[in-house]
């Protein structure tokens, strides 16, 4: 078993440099080695992709068509403005600093050993609370098929399957993320395929346009504040973009990775989100497809209304498989996320060991049991994918618009020409990001709807901050930065 560990750097040692790294900068990487670089260029590019499509877009997106009806396309247009805007920061850093506590070391590097702490960690819970809102998932779709068994049978199966995934070589990991995300891409293509074919009739009659625009209210029945309101679902779907340059310290070779996989971003997330959601709430009225309380995908409820033999049962194995996937991932980045905490000396040293297999054995068990609170809220109440979705959602707001600050101070070291990956309209893009996700803040905590992510946010800011203090004052590796 690996334990071995550099200090840690701190935050004042580090001088501005003019496009490569500090010496002290570099220590960071090396506190983190020792992670297999398995992972090809081709699954980078697919798990990019898979990250961008999950139950955010195959469940959640009946919440936002709830709200805003059909102008859910202007919800995902703002949300995805955010999230280019995140992820080509967060690329910048990541190519400079490859490393598996990514933007959580960053936030370190740049903000301070606090906020490090703060990031990594919320990043972590994150990720255990969606293990749990996806398993959740998993069991309303097999309820489609099954609809008098437990969901939390199929949480704690579908949870054993990916824990043990993320037991093995991470080359394997990649593999399996991969196909998933095959089966995805494959499906929504062939959803775009049929559901354009049926809207312009090149396959039966046409269904036309007037669902978008000829309902009572029009492309905004609900106004503005309805497609407001969608953006919060809508930007839940995009989290996950994040995970492509968390794997920048397994890939065989970051520099040329990650940014293969970011060119397309943008059309990829028109593509997958802003087509498809057209094509629903085109063939159906809104009023059929939106629920504010979600109990079937919207994607497999047009199949069903278009009366295709089997395709409602293939896409509700395609969502499942979808929700595995974000399964399968988020234990990959909460494992990292704690390992990354450890090797800093904010976390107990033993979950910074790896196996035989470079593998971060430890730390994958310890975030696999988030699936126990999955189970457990399934049991509680039919409502546990909203709650469950509205904790994670705080979680995400706070670590892009800690990736967006950690950004503006990475640029004041390195310079824009100098940098692989350049983000454009620096720094106002950053500061329109920031500026989003702060009204988007604001509106949870008004809404009533979304003030269960406040209510569990604040106290758990107030928690880990006092964590923070008390693990530096007990924990000998903990150094002050």
């Amino acid at each position: 078993m690996e334990t071995t560990r550099t200090s840690n750097p701190r935050r004042g040692d580090l001088n501005a440099g003019a496009g490569g790294m500090t010496m002290d900068e570099q220590a960071y990487l090396d506190r983190e080695a020792g992670l297999e670089r398995g992972l090809s260029k081709a699954q980078i590019i697919m798990i990019g992709l898979g990250g961008a499509i999950g139950t955010g877009l195959f469940m959640g997106s009946g919440i936002a068509i709830g709200y805003a009806g059909p102008g859910v396309l202007i919800s995902y247009l703002i949300a995805a403005l955010v999230a280019v805007i995140m992820v080509f920061s967060l690329s910048e850093m990541a190519v400079v600093h490859p490393t598996a506590g990514s933007f959580g070391t960053y936030a370190e590097i740049y903000l301070g050993p606090m906020m490090g702490f703060i990031v990594r960690y919320t990043y972590w819970i994150q990720q255990v609370l969606l293990i749990g809102s996806e398993a959740v998932a998993v069991g309303i779709y097999m309820g489609w098929w099954l609809p008098d068994t437990p969901v939390w049978m199929w949480a704690l199966g579908s949870a054993a399957t990916v824990v043990w995934v993320n037991t093995r070589a991470v080359h394997n990991f990649g593999s399996v993320e991969y196909w998933l995300t095959v089966i995805k891409v494959s499906a929504i293509v062939g959803f775009i395929i049929v559901g354009l074919s049926r809207i312009f009739g090149i396959v039966g009659d046409p269904v036309g346009l007037h669902n978008v625009t000829g309902l009572a209210g029009g492309f905004l029945p609900n106004g503005f504040s309805g497609v407001w309101m969608a953006v919060l679902m809508a930007l839940f779907s995009f989290m996950g973009l994040e995970f492509v340059v968390g794997t920048a310290s397994e890939a065989k070779d970051p520099k040329e990775a990650i940014p293969a996989a970011l060119r397309t971003m943008a059309a990829r997330l028109f593509l997958f989100y802003i087509l498809a959601l057209f094509i629903i709430v085109a063939f159906m009225p809104w009023t059929e497809s939106g629920a504010k309380v979600v109990t079937e995908s919207p994607f497999v409820k047009m199949f069903a209304s278009a009366g295709i033999p089997y395709a409602a049962g293939i896409m509700n194995f395609v969502v499942a498989t979808a929700a595995l996937s974000a399964m399968n991932t988020s234990i990959y980045l909460g494992s990292r996320m704690l390992f990354s905490l450890a090797r800093g000396g904010y976390a107990p040293r033993k979950l910074g060991e790896l196996n035989a297999q470079h593998v971060p054995m430890r730390a994958t068990m310890v975030t696999g049991v988030g699936i126990l609170a999955a189970a457990s809220l399934s049991i509680l109440t039919p409502l546990a994918y909203n709650y469950l979705f509205g904790i994670v959602l705080f979680g995400g707001l706070l670590v892009w618009g800690a990736i967006l600050v950690s950004h503006l101070r990475f640029r004041r070291r390195h310079r824009g020409a100098d940098l692989p990956v350049q983000m454009p309209f620096f720094p106002y893009a950053q500061l329109l990001g920031l500026a989003l996700l702060g009204a988007i803040g604001v509106t949870m905590a008004v809404d009533a709807d979304w003030q269960v992510a406040v209510f569990a946010g604040g106290p758990w800011l107030v928690l880990i901050a006092a964590a923070y203090f008390v693990w530096r004052r007990v924990s000998p590796s903990a150094e002050a930065g």
